[in-house]
């Protein structure tokens, strides 16, 4: 499917760990970059962290030691390991797919989002 597909599994108390997981096609694309970010106060969305096709990574400072993210050998799935978690971490998290199709165009498709709540 074109669309991200979330979905998370753990426990949900401060200090806790949440594995959060996104499924979407990359076959069709000549590279890519997968993407989570959150809503924060005063932006649309925040971005945490990514993974492109060669594997290279980045995070943002907040979450850098805390979240680790990864594909699977088909890169149709990428994961974000979260750990220490922190009530301040609470958002709705998207997972983002920027594919490109080549001559220089990327098309970003975005998921539906899934809830984390980290209760203290």
């Amino acid at each position: 499917q074109a669309q991200p597909v979330e979905s998370v599994v753990g426990s949900v108390q401060a200090g806790g760990s949440l594995r959060l997981s996104c499924e979407v096609s990359v076959y069709t694309c000549r590279s890519f970059t997968m993407s989570w970010y959150r809503p924060v106060p005063g932006r649309e969305r925040e971005f945490i962290a990514s993974i492109a096709s060669n594997g290279s990574t980045n995070y943002v400072d907040t979450v850098k030691g805390r979240f680790t993210i990864s594909q699977d050998n088909d890169k149709n799935k990428v994961a974000l390991q979260m750990d220490s978690l922190k009530p301040e971490d609470t958002a709705k998290y998207y997972c983002k797919r920027d594919c490109a199709v080549g001559s220089g165009r990327w098309i970003g498709s975005w998921g539906q989002g899934t809830q984390v709540t980290v209760s203290s």
